[in-house]
């Protein structure tokens, strides 16, 4: 059986719970509620199971914070025997429009220390990632209260259908490879 590692990338906290950042953990979420599927408290997170189709995708959600997110990420390639290739991390990207999905097979960290952290601790920037559009609509020197603000009322709205469009993107990485689902997802 084919293993995955989806990770998600987020704080932990409650006051992190409804942030543009954590957007990793709220689209393992929504697809933990829709699959009927248990987080469990475990080394470094929160780890969940999904299987489809003769897939298993280990759900992660690093309870690192974002700096440390790599730890974690390490520790459950390594427990669980996967390879790099296997992976996908989502985070959140202030360079995407709103809701906008862009899946890579690698890339730099942009400046995000979730990915920054995951790069310097497996040594590489050679991993799949799937990156969420929150926009950059912010004034200047206020990114950081942006990024960790709430979702405005209209994205509220919107995230609901932005999610399941996520979820199907996961499962198309898992089921379809990563090049296929590139092409059917990126810009969307």
């Amino acid at each position: 059986m084919k293993k995955f590692l989806i990770v998600g990338l987020g704080n932990i906290g409650a006051e992190y719970a409804n942030t543009r950042h954590n957007i990793g953990f709220k689209v393992l979420d929504f697809l933990a509620k829709q699959e009927s599927l248990d987080f469990q408290t475990v080394k470094l997170g929160a780890l969940a199971e999904y299987k489809v189709k003769g897939r298993t995708l280990l759900l992660l959600k690093p309870n690192t914070y974002m700096n440390l997110s790599g730890k974690a990420v390490q520790y459950w390639m390594e427990k669980e025997k996967i390879a790099k290739e296997n992976i996908l991390v989502i985070t959140d990207d202030l360079n995407l429009p709103f809701g906008t999905i862009r899946i890579k097979p690698k890339g730099s960290d942009g400046g995000h220390n979730g990915l920054k952290s995951i790069q310097q601790t497996l040594n590489t920037a050679d991993y799949p990632r799937f990156r969420f559009g929150i926009s950059d609509d912010f004034k200047k020197g206020k990114q950081v209260d942006y990024v960790l603000g709430e979702w405005d009322e209209d994205e509220k709205i919107k995230l609901p259908e932005r999610l399941e469009m996520s979820i199907k993107a996961i499962q198309s990485f898992a089921l379809s490879g990563l090049g296929n689902t590139m092409s059917d997802f990126n810009g969307k």
